[in-house]
């Protein structure tokens, strides 16, 4: 069943044309019938809700963290407004960093801008497509005192990649760590059925999930 903020999550992304239906064709040479672009963001109120969205399906988890981490570029607006949405909604000072693509030699100097990496650490990013990006991610913490226990996305397109696993179940397997998505594709279809406002691609999302989809 869906959480009233997962249903305006979708409803957000949609109006934002983050979340589109139609035909796209992947990286992966699939042709999938919704895209997912959270560089459509791209606004202050969308920012503002979106951080609100994530510091819900943050609590909802139960995962316990100490701090929260945005990996450059993308993960930097991300960390930031779900840091500030903690604060005003949930009354948590919750500190946060996020690295450079290039350590800074001058000043302060070093990889990463923020608070000091401790204590059980939280990624917070947009999507996992391939897992390389979380990765590198975690190697860097791995480094500093802080530990690794969760990554957080926008969503989970619960789609196998290579293998059986989706990647997002391919990082969970392979550090110990919980991914938290505020929705699933499976929590899109419900959406879709809910509305029927396009009612047309729950069919074609459906069979793409037959086909590529993982069981959950």
């Amino acid at each position: 069943m869906l959480a009233d903020y997962q249903r305006a999550f979708i409803e957000l992304a949609i109006s934002c044309d983050v979340l589109k239906f139609g035909e796209f064709t992947l990286k992966s040479g699939r042709i999938s019938p919704y895209f997912f672009n959270a560089g459509r963001f791209d606004n202050g109120d969308a920012l503002h809700r979106l951080g609100g969205f994530y510091a819900d399906a943050l609590q909802a988890s139960g995962v316990k963290y100490d701090m929260l981490f945005g990996p450059a570029y993308k993960g930097i607006p991300l960390v930031s407004a779900t840091s500030i949405a903690l604060a005003a909604q949930y009354n948590k000072a919750v500190p946060y960093a996020f690295n450079r693509k290039e350590a800074k030699t001058h000043g302060e100097g070093g990889l990463t801008v923020g608070a000091d990496l401790t204590g059980d650490v939280i990624i917070v990013d947009d999507v996992i497509t391939a897992g390389t990006a979380i990765r590198e991610v975690i190697a860097i913490l791995q480094q500093t005192p802080a530990n690794p226990v969760g990554v957080m996305v926008a969503i989970d397109r619960q789609e196998k990649g290579k293998a059986e696993q989706s990647a997002i179940q391919e990082v969970e397997s392979e550090y110990g760590i919980s991914v938290v998505s505020i929705v699933k594709i499976d929590h899109v279809v419900e959406y879709l059925k809910e509305t029927q406002e396009y009612s047309q691609f729950i069919s074609p999302i459906e069979g793409y999930r037959r086909s590529y989809g993982t069981a959950v």
